[in-house]
Protein backbone atom coordinates (compact mmCIF):
# COMPACT_ATOMS: atom_id res chain seq x y z
CA UNK A 1 0.00 0.00 0.00
CA UNK A 2 1.42 3.38 -0.99
CA UNK A 3 0.36 6.72 0.44
CA UNK A 4 1.63 10.15 -0.58
CA UNK A 5 1.78 12.74 2.20
CA UNK A 6 2.32 16.44 1.57
CA UNK A 7 3.54 17.59 4.98
CA UNK A 8 5.09 16.35 8.21
CA UNK A 9 1.70 16.84 9.86
CA UNK A 10 0.04 14.61 7.28
CA UNK A 11 2.70 11.92 7.80
CA UNK A 12 1.98 12.08 11.54
CA UNK A 13 -1.77 11.86 10.85
CA UNK A 14 -1.35 8.71 8.73
CA UNK A 15 0.71 7.18 11.55
CA UNK A 16 -1.97 8.12 14.04
CA UNK A 17 -4.62 6.39 11.97
CA UNK A 18 -2.45 3.30 11.55
CA UNK A 19 -1.96 3.25 15.34
CA UNK A 20 -5.64 2.30 15.68
CA UNK A 21 -4.69 -1.13 14.29
CA UNK A 22 -1.68 -1.66 16.57
CA UNK A 23 -1.79 -3.88 19.65
CA UNK A 24 0.67 -5.00 22.30
CA UNK A 25 3.35 -7.21 20.81
CA UNK A 26 3.41 -5.47 17.43
CA UNK A 27 6.69 -4.51 15.79
CA UNK A 28 6.70 -1.60 13.34
CA UNK A 29 9.82 -1.40 11.18
CA UNK A 30 10.66 2.01 9.72
CA UNK A 31 13.07 2.49 6.87
CA UNK A 32 14.12 5.41 4.70
CA UNK A 33 16.74 8.06 4.26
CA UNK A 34 18.27 10.13 7.05
CA UNK A 35 15.82 12.92 7.88
CA UNK A 36 13.11 11.18 5.89
CA UNK A 37 10.35 11.27 8.50
CA UNK A 38 10.75 8.09 10.54
CA UNK A 39 10.65 9.89 13.89
CA UNK A 40 7.74 12.07 12.72
CA UNK A 41 5.86 8.88 11.92
CA UNK A 42 6.53 7.50 15.41
CA UNK A 43 5.44 10.83 16.92
CA UNK A 44 2.07 10.57 15.18
CA UNK A 45 1.54 6.98 16.25
CA UNK A 46 2.57 7.71 19.85
CA UNK A 47 0.23 10.70 20.09
CA UNK A 48 -2.65 8.52 18.91
CA UNK A 49 -1.66 5.88 21.47
CA UNK A 50 -1.94 8.42 24.29
CA UNK A 51 1.70 9.44 24.81
CA UNK A 52 1.72 13.01 26.14
CA UNK A 53 5.46 13.57 26.56
CA UNK A 54 7.66 14.70 23.67
CA UNK A 55 8.71 11.86 21.37
CA UNK A 56 12.26 12.40 20.15
CA UNK A 57 14.69 10.52 17.96
CA UNK A 58 16.53 7.85 19.94
CA UNK A 59 19.58 8.02 17.65
CA UNK A 60 22.02 8.61 20.51
CA UNK A 61 20.06 6.95 23.33
CA UNK A 62 19.29 3.98 21.02
CA UNK A 63 16.07 3.21 22.97
CA UNK A 64 13.34 5.51 24.27
CA UNK A 65 10.41 4.13 26.19
CA UNK A 66 7.02 5.80 26.46
CA UNK A 67 3.80 5.10 28.28
CA UNK A 68 0.43 5.83 26.70
CA UNK A 69 -2.56 3.52 26.73
CA UNK A 70 0.05 0.89 25.89
CA UNK A 71 3.79 0.70 26.58
CA UNK A 72 5.94 1.75 23.62
CA UNK A 73 9.60 1.15 22.82
CA UNK A 74 11.18 3.38 20.17
CA UNK A 75 14.48 1.92 18.95
CA UNK A 76 16.96 3.47 16.50
CA UNK A 77 19.58 1.03 15.25
CA UNK A 78 21.38 3.50 12.95
CA UNK A 79 24.54 3.65 15.07
CA UNK A 80 24.81 -0.08 15.72
CA UNK A 81 27.45 -2.03 13.82
CA UNK A 82 26.41 -5.60 14.58
CA UNK A 83 23.36 -7.65 15.45
CA UNK A 84 25.13 -8.65 18.65
CA UNK A 85 25.04 -5.01 19.80
CA UNK A 86 21.28 -5.07 19.31
CA UNK A 87 20.97 -8.22 21.41
CA UNK A 88 23.30 -6.73 24.06
CA UNK A 89 20.88 -3.81 24.41
CA UNK A 90 18.15 -6.25 25.41
CA UNK A 91 16.25 -5.98 22.14
CA UNK A 92 14.72 -9.42 22.64
CA UNK A 93 13.10 -8.16 25.85
CA UNK A 94 11.82 -5.01 24.14
CA UNK A 95 10.04 -7.03 21.47
CA UNK A 96 7.51 -8.73 23.67
CA UNK A 97 3.78 -8.95 24.20
CA UNK A 98 3.68 -6.05 26.66
CA UNK A 99 4.42 -3.20 24.25
CA UNK A 100 4.47 -1.91 20.72
CA UNK A 101 8.01 -1.58 19.36
CA UNK A 102 8.98 0.88 16.63
CA UNK A 103 12.37 0.18 15.04
CA UNK A 104 13.94 2.96 12.99
CA UNK A 105 16.40 1.67 10.38
CA UNK A 106 14.90 -1.75 11.04
CA UNK A 107 15.73 -2.87 7.51
CA UNK A 108 19.37 -3.03 8.72
CA UNK A 109 18.55 -5.66 11.35
CA UNK A 110 15.88 -7.68 9.59
CA UNK A 111 17.49 -10.94 10.74
CA UNK A 112 16.87 -9.97 14.38
CA UNK A 113 13.24 -9.00 13.88
CA UNK A 114 10.29 -11.26 14.47
CA UNK A 115 8.82 -12.65 11.26
CA UNK A 116 5.52 -11.00 12.21
CA UNK A 117 5.92 -7.26 11.64
CA UNK A 118 4.72 -4.34 9.59
CA UNK A 119 7.13 -2.18 7.62
CA UNK A 120 6.74 1.47 6.69
CA UNK A 121 9.29 2.59 4.10
CA UNK A 122 9.40 6.37 3.84
CA UNK A 123 10.85 7.95 0.72
CA UNK A 124 10.74 10.96 -1.55
CA UNK A 125 8.25 10.98 -4.40
CA UNK A 126 9.73 10.75 -7.89
CA UNK A 127 10.19 13.85 -10.01
CA UNK A 128 11.79 17.24 -9.79
CA UNK A 129 8.74 19.24 -8.71
CA UNK A 130 8.45 17.78 -5.20
CA UNK A 131 7.91 19.81 -2.04
CA UNK A 132 10.52 19.27 0.67
CA UNK A 133 8.01 17.72 3.07
CA UNK A 134 6.29 15.36 0.60
CA UNK A 135 6.80 11.66 1.22
CA UNK A 136 5.71 8.31 -0.13
CA UNK A 137 4.84 5.82 2.64
CA UNK A 138 4.96 2.23 1.47
CA UNK A 139 3.30 -0.03 4.00
CA UNK A 140 3.88 -3.77 3.81
CA UNK A 141 2.93 -6.57 6.16
CA UNK A 142 5.00 -9.63 7.02
CA UNK A 143 3.65 -12.79 8.58
CA UNK A 144 0.32 -14.53 8.75
CA UNK A 145 -1.21 -12.40 11.53
CA UNK A 146 -0.39 -9.20 9.69
CA UNK A 147 -1.76 -10.59 6.44
CA UNK A 148 -5.08 -11.15 8.21
CA UNK A 149 -4.98 -7.59 9.61
CA UNK A 150 -4.01 -6.00 6.28
CA UNK A 151 -7.65 -5.54 5.27
CA UNK A 152 -8.27 -3.46 8.40
CA UNK A 153 -5.18 -1.37 7.64
CA UNK A 154 -6.44 -0.77 4.09
CA UNK A 155 -9.84 0.24 5.47
CA UNK A 156 -8.37 2.62 8.08
CA UNK A 157 -6.09 4.30 5.54
CA UNK A 158 -8.36 4.07 2.45
CA UNK A 159 -9.12 7.79 2.31
CA UNK A 160 -5.39 8.48 1.81
CA UNK A 161 -5.19 6.27 -1.27
CA UNK A 162 -5.92 7.11 -4.87
CA UNK A 163 -9.42 5.65 -5.55
CA UNK A 164 -8.15 2.85 -7.84
CA UNK A 165 -5.45 1.91 -5.32
CA UNK A 166 -7.97 1.84 -2.46
CA UNK A 167 -10.25 -0.53 -4.39
CA UNK A 168 -7.30 -2.80 -5.23
CA UNK A 169 -6.00 -2.83 -1.63
CA UNK A 170 -9.45 -3.62 -0.22
CA UNK A 171 -10.11 -6.45 -2.68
Amino acid sequence: MRIRTHSVEETRAVAGELAAVLVSGDVVVLSGDLGGGKTAFVQGACAALGVTEPVTSPTFAIVQEYRGRIAIAHVDVYRLDTLQELHDLGFDELVDDDRITFVEWGDRVIAALPSEHIEVAIGLPPGDDVAESERILTISVHGRDWSVRSRRIATVLAHHLHPEAAERDLA
